[in-house]
């Protein structure tokens, strides 16, 4: 099992921090993230047909979420760690029950790790809105683009690829945006920018999410 640390209920933005046991090996990836978020939705209520944030940490940790977005039914279930393939395992869990009127997501980046290359991400990506599109066909969707994080500059090439390749793909899809969040977060030399994140110069900070709110915000659903 996991034990539960902390909890942020303002927003409903979970920040989860997960001690490991040997007695949950036999579970998926964040099954017990999951069950902990499902439980919360039967203590307290989600909005109805909300704006649906998911994805990694990058979703998750989204600095002033509920204060952001005051102005737009939203709810955040983004899971920190997530792969793609992750996402895609619990589609029933923490997206499809809420019918979301709008899907914001971000994954991608944790799958640079292991990914031998950027199209490998990209039929990660693929699979995952293939089954959101079966259950979720004329959904508007805004998916962000890979960020340049500089913990993980030596993934660029990848990074760069898969974007190209995931936002080519979407092009198709009118109801699809593909927010590239990628050049706005490199300095005029197209170096990254670390002042925009952490010391771990993995998760962003304020001055990031300004960055990703200015140009997400415009292409959000009002109520």
């Amino acid at each position: 099992m996991f034990r539960l640390l902390k909890t942020v209920l303002a927003g409903t933005v979970f920040l989860l921090v997960f001690i490991p046991c040997s007695s949950g090996q036999d579970k998926p990836p964040f099954w017990e993230d999951i069950q902990t978020i499902k439980q919360y939705d039967k203590i307290y209520m989600p909005p109805a047909r909300p704006i649906l944030f998911i994805g990694s940490s990058s979703i998750r940790l989204w600095v002033d979420f509920s204060k952001t977005f005051k102005d737009y039914t939203v709810l955040n279930r983004g899971v920190g760690g997530e792969v793609t393939n992750d996402t895609d395992r619990y589609l029933d869990d923490i997206v499809f029950p809420y019918q979301p009127k709008q899907l914001v997501i971000y994954v991608g980046e944790n799958d640079l790790l292991k990914a031998p290359d950027g199209e490998y991400v990209f039929e990660e990506f693929k699979k995952l809105y293939t089954h959101i599109r079966n259950r979720l066909p004329v959904t508007p969707i805004v998916y962000i683009a890979i960020k340049p994080s500089p913990s993980r500059k030596q993934h660029t090439e990848k990074a760069i690829k898969a974007n190209q390749l995931i936002q080519q793909f979407l092009s198709a899809d009118k109801q699809v945006v593909f927010l590239d969040v990628f050049k706005p977060m490199l300095d005029k030399n197209g170096e990254m920018r670390p002042e925009l994140f952490k010391e771990d110069m993995l998760h962003m900070n304020a001055k990031g999410y300004e960055i990703w709110n200015k140009l997400l915000i415009p292409h959000l659903l009002k109520d």
